[in-house]
C-alpha cells in the first residue's frame, strides 16, 4: 500500500510537471521552478515516511555494538533450527535487530538451470526473489560465486530492486566441504567491519545446509528400495499411517493390494538372482504404470509388492487388481514366461481398523490366492471379506503369516487365534462347532505327536455320554468340551511339547499349567463357552485327590471332567509316543481297569470298556 501510494503521488508530480510545462513560458512561477521545487519537496517528504526507521537507523548505527551479545543470541536462536527457512529467518531477525542491518539475503544455486535463486528481506519485511543467472559475469552475486570469494560493494543498486534502501553489501560464499552452494547478501553501511562476523555465519549456514541435503537424501534413500525404487517396508508403513490417519479423519475407505511374484525362488535357483530382479523390477515397472495418481506403491517383502489405495472399497480394488494382474499376464520374461501372481486384498475398516492387522488380513488373502492358484490363466484374487477365518485353508494361511512375521510385529500365531476366538460373532451352532474345531486342530498341531487328538478325545467321551444316557443337551456340552480340552497348551512353549523325551520336574510343572490357562485365558473371556470351564480345567483331576490343578477328589470333581478325563487317558494310550509305540485296545483296557478308583471313576471306566472295542475301528 505504501508503495502504491507513492507511485501515485509521483504519477501526480509529474502530471503537474506535464501540465505546468505546457502553461505558458510568461509564467513567473513556472519559470522560477517553484512548482518543480515543491513537487521534489514532497517526494522527498513521502520517500522519508516510508523509509523513517531507516534514516533513525542511520543516526545510530555507527552505535558501539555489543558482539559478546550477539554471538550468544546467534547461538541461543540457531541451535534448534531444523530447516533452512527458519535458519535465514533467525539470521536475520538477530542481523537487523543487533546490527541494525538494512536487509539480508540468501541464495541457493540451481545446478540443473545454472542460476542461483536469492531471496531477499528487509528490514520492514518485505520480501524479494530473483534468479541471477551464471552468464551475468559483472554481477558481484556470480563474481563470489565463482570465485569463492567475499565482495564488499558501495552500494545496492546492483540488486535491481525498487525502493530497497541504498547501503553497503557485503555478498559472502557458503562454503560447506570445499564447495560453493550459494552466497549470503547483507546490506550494512558497516559491512566492512563487520565482514568476519558475517563470514563466520555464512559458514555455519552453509554447513546447516549441507547436513540438511544429506539428511534429506538420506532419509530418501533409508524409504526408498534400490531395486524397484518403489518405497521400501519402512516408507510403505509410514505412507500408510498417514493414508490411514486421513482415512479416519474423512471417514472414507482405504484398501490394500498385496501381490506375491509366482515362483521366484525357483526362477532364482534355476535361471539366477539377476532373472529374479529383473521379473521383480517388471512387476514394479508395471504397477507403477497402472496405479493413480492418489495410489502408492512399495516392496513390502522380497517378492511382494503391496500397494494403498485411499477412498478405494473392495469392489473398487477387485477391479484394479483384475488390470494389474492382466497386465502383468500380458508380460513374458525370456525363459520364464508369462508374469503371474497371487493377490489379496483388505479394506479399512470393514476389515480391520488397526494398521499391522490389515496388512496380515491382506497378506492371508494373498496366500489363500496362492492355494487357490488360477482360473482361466488368471490369478484368484481374494479379499479378506471373502473367506470364512476359521476355514482349515484360512487358518493355515494366517498361521503361516504370523509365523513369518512374529519376530517383526511381536505376535504369535495363538495369541491372535485366541484373540480372535473371542472376538468372534457366534451366528449359529454349526458356526460354533466349526470354530471350535478349528481352534483345536490349530492346538493338536503344535504337538506333532497328537495329532487329531482333541477330535478323537471329543468323539470318545461324546460315546461314553450317549453310553449312559445322558440328556442331549449335556452330551453337545461334553462333545463341545472335550474338544477343548487342550485348549490351553496353547500358552505352552513348544520345546515343552513337543519334546521327545520325558519331561524334567520343571517341564512337568509348566506343563501342568494348561488346564488353567485354557479356562482362565481362553474359555472365561467367552460368555458362550463358560460352562465348559468345568471340563476344561479339571480333566486331570484323579479320583483320589492327586490329580490337578486343584487335587479335587472323588465325586468333587465335575461329572463331565472324569468322562473327559478316561477319553483323554484312553486315546493316549493307544496313540504312538515317541518313546513308545500305541497299546492295543485290550492292554489299554486293561490299564483303565488297574486305575479304576485310583485315577479314575470306578463306574464310568467299566461303562467304557463296553464300547471301547467298537471305537477302535475309528481311532
Amino acid at each position: 500500500m505504501v508503495v502504491e501510494n507513492l507511485n501515485k503521488d509521483n504519477q501526480l508530480a509529474k502530471n503537474k510537471e506535464v501540465l505546468y510545462d505546457k502553461a505558458p513560458q510568461s509564467n513567473p512561477i513556472n519559470n522560477n521552478g517553484i512548482i518543480a521545487r515543491i513537487n521534489s519537496l514532497n517526494n522527498r517528504t513521502n520517500v522519508s515516511k516510508m523509509y523513517g526507521s531507516y534514516n533513525q537507523n542511520l543516526r545510530t548505527m555507527f552505535a558501539a555494538i555489543d558482539y559478546p551479545e550477539v554471538i550468544q543470541s546467534l547461538n541461543e536462536v540457531l541451535k534448534n533450527k531444523t530447516n533452512v527457512n527458519d535458519f535465514f529467518y533467525s539470521i536475520h531477525n538477530i542481523l537487523t535487530n543487533k546490527l541494525n542491518c538494512f536487509f539480508t539475503a540468501f541464495g541457493s544455486y540451481n545446478t540443473q538451470a545454472n542460476y542461483i535463486n536469492l531471496k531477499l528481506i528487509d528490514k520492514i519485511g518485505g520480501t524479494y526473489s530473483s534468479r541471477i543467472f551464471s552468464s551475468e559475469s559483472g554481477n558481484p552475486i556470480i563474481e563470489c560465486y565463482q570465485n569463492k570469494c567475499s565482495v564488499i560493494k558501495t552500494d545496492s543498486k546492483f540488486l535491481n530492486i525498487p525502493y530497497l534502501q541504498n547501503s553497503q553489501v557485503a555478498v559472502i560464499p557458503l562454503i560447506s566441504v570445499n564447495n560453493c552452494i550459494g552466497v549470503m547478501l547483507v546490506g550494512d553501511n558497516n559491512a566492512k567491519n563487520n565482514l568476519d562476523l558475517y563470514s563466520f555465519l555464512a559458514s555455519h549456514f552453509g554447513l546447516f545446509i549441507h547436513n540438511s541435503e544429506l539428511i534429506e537424501k538420506v532419509s530418501e534413500k533409508t524409504n526408498i528400495d534400490s531395486l524397484t525404487l518403489l518405497s521400501n517396508h519402512r516408507g510403505f508403513q509410514e505412507i500408510l499411517s498417514n493414508e490411514l490417519t486421513t482415512a479416519q479423519t474423512k471417514n472414507s475407505r482405504l484398501s490394500i493390494i498385496m501381490m506375491d511374484i509366482n515362483n521366484i525362488s525357483k526362477i532364482n535357483r534355476e535361471l539366477g538372482h539377476a532373472k529374479g530382479d529383473e521379473v521383480i523390477k517388471l512387476v514394479a515397472e508395471k504397477v507403477k504404470q497402472n496405479i493413480r495418481s492418489s495410489d502408492s506403491a512399495g516392496r513390502y517383502g522380497g517378492d511382494e509388492i503391496a500397494i494403498i489405495l485411499p477412498d478405494t472399497d473392495t469392489d473398487e480394488a477387485k477391479y484394479i487388481a483384475e488390470y494389474l494382474t492382466y497386465s502383468l499376464s500380458c508380460c513374458f520374461v525370456d525363459d520364464v514366461g508369462p508374469v503371474k501372481v497371487a493377490v489379496g486384498i483388505a479394506t479399512f475398516p470393514e476389515s480391520t481398523k488397526d494398521q499391522e492387522k490389515l496388512l496380515i488380513l491382506a497378506e492371508q488373502a494373498m496366500y489363500i490366492s496362492q492355494s487357490k492358484g488360477y482360473k482361466d490363466g488368471m490369478s484368484a484374487i481374494v479379499s479378506s471379506t471373502d473367506f470364512n477365518f476359521w476355514d482349515d485353508m484360512a487358518l493355515n494361511s494366517f498361521a503361516e503369516v504370523l509365523t513369518k512375521r512374529h519376530s517383526q510385529i511381536g505376535i504369535n500365531f495363538e495369541e491372535e487365534l485366541v484373540h480372535k476366538f473371542n472376538n468372534e460373532q457366534i451366528s449359529s451352532k454349526n458356526h460354533l462347532m466349526e470354530m471350535v474345531t478349528s481352534l483345536a486342530s490349530a492346538i493338536d498341531a503344535k504337538d506333532t505327536y497328537t495329532k487329531g487328538h482333541s477330535t478323537s478325545v471329543s468323539r470318545y467321551s461324546e460315546a461314553l455320554a450317549r453310553a449312559i444316557n445322558l440328556p442331549e443337551s449335556e452330551v453337545e456340552r461334553i462333545k463341545l468340551g472335550a474338544l477343548l480340552h487342550d485348549v490351553g497348551k496353547i500358552g505352552i512353549p513348544e520345546n515343552v511339547l513337543r519334546k521327545p523325551t520325558n519331561l524334567s520336574e520343571e517341564e512337568w510343572e509348566i506343563m501342568k499349567q494348561h488346564p488353567v490357562i485354557g479356562a482362565e485365558k481362553v474359555l472365561m473371556p467367552n460368555e458362550t463357552l463358560r460352562d465348559l470351564i468345568p471340563i476344561v480345567k479339571y480333566h486331570h483331576e484323579h479320583w483320589d485327590g492327586t490329580g490337578y490343578p486343584d487335587k479335587l477328589r472323588g465325586e468333587d470333581i465335575p461329572f463331565s471332567a472324569r468322562i473327559v478325563s478316561i477319553a483323554d487317558s484312553y486315546h493316549a494310550l493307544i496313540s504312538d509316543r515317541p518313546y513308545r509305540k500305541g497299546l492295543t485296545v485290550q492292554k489299554a483296557c486293561e490299564i483303565l481297569k488297574m486305575g479304576a478308583g485310583i485315577q479314575w471313576d470306578s463306574n464310568l471306566v467299566r461303562q467304557f470298556i463296553q464300547i471301547a472295542p467298537s471305537l477302535s475301528t475309528m481311532v
